[in-house]
């Protein structure tokens, strides 16, 4: 369970660099607006700051993640581990944020916390058996 755990939330974190490229690279394009519901070019432009800044928070988080795995991978286990419950768990706490805060948007919260909610769930189960 416990490379089933680091397994989801490594895909989560591979997730979360593509939703820093659409914030902070390609806000504007004609991509990243249709999947944010941004309108056209010159709407995106005015929330591009706010998107910009968003998106290095994703990066953070999938940075957590990726050196949480590796740690644990190379036998700090509890470093480790400790890392990706903190980076995959906030994925989690970011996606019910958006899902309680904008139910329209409930698809996008589902993409962005079911898999590392799996991911902790299988990484929890593995590290207490």
């Amino acid at each position: 369970m416990v490379i089933a755990g680091l397994a989801l939330t490594g895909v989560a974190a591979l997730l979360h660099v593509f939703i820093f490229y659409l914030e902070s690279i390609a806000w504007t394009g004609e991509r990243a607006r249709r999947t944010f519901g941004t309108g056209t070019a010159e709407q995106a432009a005015v929330q591009k700051e706010l998107a910009f800044n968003q998106g290095f928070y994703n990066l953070f988080l999938a940075i957590a993640v990726a050196l949480g795995i590796v740690l644990y991978a190379t036998g700090a286990t509890a470093v480790g581990a400790t890392l990706v419950f903190t980076g995959a768990g906030s994925m989690v706490a970011a996606s019910l944020v958006l899902l309680l805060s904008s139910p329209d948007k409930a698809a996008a919260a589902l993409k962005q916390g079911v898999i590392p909610a799996l991911g902790v769930v299988a990484l929890a189960v593995g590290l207490a058996v």
